[in-house]
């Protein structure tokens, strides 16, 4: 076994590798950028060596820097954990030639398969079936609008050498492909060191599921069952669990043949995962990872076996440690992944002090991983993980019930955080019975990017009534309530007008909430929630609703446009807003557009002076190797910019002065 082992990354997989080193009696070299002097991984290091400046190619991604590093700390071996060089077989290489053991697959392996283009090629001569697509090395764009054309739309770009959603596109029509490919092109390169993409037709509403295998040096491989990946936003995974819900026997028995089989075309050695596709009770063969994956301890849970220790041993040359026959699994687990982001506002990453981090305490049946420690810093420059949550039960039920426990007692202030939308996901009744793919969270957004602290249906059903009803403040009983002429629904003395519905805008703790109005049979729905609504009663602010015939007590208060409604004991602040206010007119008027993130300035494509037309790109910002546009509200001319590239904006700053065109 190994003395000393250099972990080519950073955050919580470096932690975790730390932890099974040191039950192995391994001493661990951490390597850091100037954004992570500080870091837990390390300070939990036996040894740490500076490697670069902040951004990842100028550090995480330098094969150069990584491997003077290991040399001048004597270490046997690297750990390349996942992301950054993980699948980067040029590094394999390097660290092959340089006499050190990559703990990991052959570079001829990472190659041959863990190029997503190569991988597909492999497995049609396998037998093994492939979404649709074109994975050739012509990368020009008129090719690629040919062979989507011929796939037919939707297509999905994706980086060949990539994972985690990066470098990752849906194009439903010709006319958007040449900028998505641009785009795509870029974070690929940004996040992987590698621009060369592929194209696949795009399934509607699948199931993502992996297989995890391992081989050793002697050619065994082994499967390690499936989990299920399909909850997905931005198509970067969020919440995992194994083994797969719903899955018929015969069909799982199938998926780990298959994977087996991808695993010994290229005689693999190490972890790897094989993913799949399921639609309509077929699966297809979509990449393999070269690497250890973020949702490995679902599996770990479920089997009861260390897999860095796995890697670890095979690396050193032992053999696999189990056989197919002594592997089995038990129960149920599921990992949910608390990002710094804002659901609210499509996910987007955020960045800052942590100014609180508390997490459960960690048992046998729930596992905690992160890289963080409360006050510490989340750079611009990298993924946007705070920490994993995994937990453990006899079966799915248990393992969710203990999941939205550990994360009922999560508390993180200081950065956006998806805490809130984790636990309204696995709260969800149709993930609850486990008809979950992967545009669930999509179809579902509304619902469930709300704040828990947001106000319910009913409070803002409420809102509403008092609204459409005009219901005033009042110390005294409303004689004639239910009179056509005080009514706001659409009544009109000759029948109803000619529009039956309405919409009502609510913004409820910065969040822009829609309530639709039908008539002539007054009713609200609002996310994924409707009912018949009425007001039965009413005594001052005291009000009395029926929803769909359920009589609720509840309390509204108006000043201007600002209700407060008081339901079983809470207080919810709504204020309603112009149904005839443009908030697209609205952007077109100030001078300046700010920054939607704190990132650093990728490309400005105009100059200034340039006359543009609305919705043309005008800079492009880069934060957490994800790309934002910044467009043109309307028509008009940008008359000078307030950054340069390279340079980093704060969220929300001014980021150039623009002039709409004269009508």
């Amino acid at each position: 076994m190994f003395q000393k082992i250099l972990i080519a990354n950073r955050g919580e997989i470096a932690c975790r590798v730390m932890r099974t080193a040191r039950g192995l009696g391994i001493r661990t070299v951490a390597v850091y950028s100037s954004a992570d002097a500080k870091a837990l991984h390390v300070a939990m290091a036996d040894e740490a060596h500076f490697i670069g400046d902040a951004p990842a190619r100028e550090s995480y991604l330098s094969i150069p820097h990584i491997l003077a590093a290991a040399s001048a700390s004597g270490a046997e071996a690297v750990h390349p954990g996942y992301g950054f060089l993980s699948e980067n077989a040029d590094f394999a290489a390097a660290c092959t030639d340089a006499g050190i053991v990559f703990i990991g697959p052959s570079a001829a392996a990472i190659r041959a398969i863990g190029d997503k283009a190569q991988a597909k090629g492999i497995m049609e001569r396998v037998g093994v079936t492939t979404v649709p697509g074109y994975h050739g090395g012509t990368q020009d764009a008129a090719r690629f609008a040919a062979e989507a054309e011929r796939i037919g739309y939707p297509v999905l770009i994706k980086a060949a050498r990539g994972g985690g959603g990066r470098g990752m596109r849906v194009v439903a029509e010709p006319a958007a492909l040449a900028g998505a490919l641009d785009a795509a092109r870029r974070e690929a390169v940004a996040g992987f060191g590698n621009g060369t993409l592929i194209l696949e037709k795009y399934l509607p509403r699948p199931r993502h599921v992996e297989v995890q295998v391992f081989g050793d040096r002697r050619g065994k491989i082994v499967h390690l069952f499936e989990r299920d990946c399909s909850a997905q936003r931005r198509h970067q995974k969020v919440l995992e669990e194994a083994p797969a819900p719903t899955l018929p026997e015969a069909l799982r028995q199938s998926l780990g043949a298959a994977a087996v089989a991808a695993a010994r075309a290229v005689r693999y050695e190490g972890a790897g995962t094989v993913e799949f596709l399921l639609h309509d009770g077929r699966f297809y063969f979509i990449e393999m990872n070269t690497r250890l994956q973020v949702e490995h301890p679902v599996t770990e849970m479920i089997i009861g076996f260390d897999l860095v220790e796995w890697q670890l041993k095979i690396a050193a040359g032992e053999d696999l440690p189990a056989t197919q026959e002594e592997i089995a699994a038990r129960g149920h687990a599921m990992e949910a992944r608390l990002y710094a982001e804002d659901p609210a506002h499509d996910f987007v990453p955020a960045s800052g002090p942590l100014h609180r981090l508390r997490l459960p305490a960690p048992t046998d049946d729930l596992r905690i991983e992160t890289g963080l420690r409360e006050g510490d810093q989340i750079p611009i420059y990298y993924d946007a993980l705070l920490a994993k949550l995994i937990a453990f039960g006899p079966d799915r039920a248990a393992a969710r019930q203990r999941l939205d426990a550990a994360l009922g007692v999560t508390e993180i202030k200081g950065v956006a955080n998806n805490r809130d939308f984790l636990l309204r996901l696995i709260r969800h009744r149709d993930f609850s019975a486990g008809a979950i793919d992967t545009g669930f969270i999509e179809r579902h957004r509304a619902a469930l990017t709300l704040p828990l602290a947001a106000a319910p249906f009913a409070a803002i059903a409420a809102a509403s009534l008092a609204l459409l009803y005009a219901v005033e403040d009042a110390p005294s009983p409303v004689r004639d309530f239910h009179s056509p002429w005080r009514a706001r629904d659409g009544w009109r003395l000759n029948g109803m007008a000619d529009a039956t519905e309405r919409e009502l805008v609510w913004l409820d703790q910065g969040l822009t909430r829609r309530v639709k109005v039908r008539f002539p049979h007054l009713s609200l729905a609002l996310d994924e929630e409707s009912a018949s609504a009425n007001i039965v009663a009413r005594r001052g602010n005291a009000l009395k609703i029926a929803l769909d015939g359920t009589l609720i007590a509840v309390t509204v208060r108006q000043r201007g446009a600002v209700f407060t409604v008081v339901l079983d004991g809470q207080s919810f602040e709504l204020r309603g807003l112009d149904e005839l206010f443009s908030p697209a007119d609205a952007a077109a008027d100030p001078a300046r557009l700010n920054a939607p993130v704190h990132g650093r300035v990728l490309d400005i494509p105009v100059t200034p002076g340039a006359r543009v037309r609305r919705g043309q790109v005008l800079m492009l910002l880069e934060c957490m190797k994800l790309e934002y546009r910044v467009t043109a509200p309307a028509d008009g001319t940008v008359n000078a910019f307030n950054f340069a590239v390279g340079d980093v904006v704060q969220e929300g700053a001014p980021l150039l002065a623009f002039v709409p065109a004269a009508d």
